[in-house]
This record gives structure tokens, C-alpha cells and sequence, in this order.
């Protein structure tokens, strides 16, 4: 047998084990095992635990909301980060922030997608066939009509 597939399986390990390598998805088995990110807009090393792995994702999340499309099936931590950074805008100015609004609406076209506030999925879906600005409205006053809709102490 030849020794090269056996030297590059022993060096792959490795290099995972040492966080070397990149990652997209929480390992298997994990509660939030689907998951996933697009590796050329998050540098996760694979040698992190999930709670360092969801924490930088989130920190991604508040300092670049953007990057939140790059985001399959997000953790509810992940969307409730983009919801502060929804209220914070909200509250510095006179518009409502709506491409980060859409992006939250995006995210729920996946079933998969756990709810970060009780109730967001059937509003989401409520409106679905209509025009995004008309969604996005409906969004934002599903989350405004909710007592302490972004002022959650997330704990996990």
C-alpha cells in the first residue's frame, strides 16, 4: 500500500487538530448542527469549541450585519445579534434599516432555521407573496409590537 494517502490522511488530522484549517459548520451532532457559513467571509479555526465558534460569528455579525447572508440555518444568538444591531439602527436613525430586516426574512425561507423569538417564523411566513419592502414592515412591526423585542440578555 502506498505510503502517500496514509501520510496526507495522518497530515490532515493534524492540521485540523491544531486549527489550521478552516471550518464551515458546527460539528456533528451538535444542536445546531445545519449550520453553516461561507469559510471565505468567516476564518473559524477548527480547533474551537462551538461556544468560541457561535461568539465569533456573532461578533462578525455585529461589527459587519452584511455578512449575516453568508448564514445558513443561524443560531438564534446569531439573529438576535442581527436584531440588536436592527434596534440600534432603528434608534440612531429615522429609517428602518431594511436590507438587514430582508436578510433576517431570507434566513426563515429554511425550515431548519430555529426561531429567535417566539412567534418570528408565522409572522415571516404570513407574509410571504408579498413585495419584500411590504415584508419587512410587517417584520419590524411583529418585532416592535413584542414587549422588549430586542432587549433580550441572551444567556446561552
Amino acid at each position: 500500500m502506498p505510503l502517500t494517502p496514509i501520510l496526507l490522511d495522518w497530515l490532515s488530522r493534524a492540521s485540523h487538530a491544531l486549527g489550521f484549517e478552516t471550518i464551515d459548520r458546527f460539528p456533528a451532532g451538535h444542536p445546531y448542527a445545519r449550520t453553516r457559513w461561507d469559510r471565505a467571509y468567516f476564518d473559524i479555526a477548527s480547533d474551537l469549541k462551538p461556544d468560541a465558534i457561535e461568539r465569533s460569528l456573532c461578533e462578525s455579525i455585529a461589527n459587519t450585519p452584511s455578512v449575516f447572508v453568508h448564514i445558513l440555518n443561524p443560531t438564534p444568538s446569531m439573529q438576535r445579534t442581527l436584531l440588536g444591531v436592527i434596534d440600534t439602527r432603528l434608534r440612531r436613525t429615522c429609517g428602518a434599516p431594511s436590507d438587514l430586516v430582508a436578510l433576517l426574512i431570507e434566513a426563515y425561507r429554511s425550515p431548519h432555521t430555529i426561531e429567535a423569538r417566539p412567534g418570528l417564523r408565522a409572522a415571516i411566513e404570513a407574509t410571504k407573496g408579498q413585495d419584500m419592502r411590504e415584508r419587512v414592515h410587517a417584520t419590524l412591526a411583529f418585532l416592535g409590537a413584542m414587549p422588549a423585542a430586542f432587549d433580550v440578555i441572551d444567556v446561552n
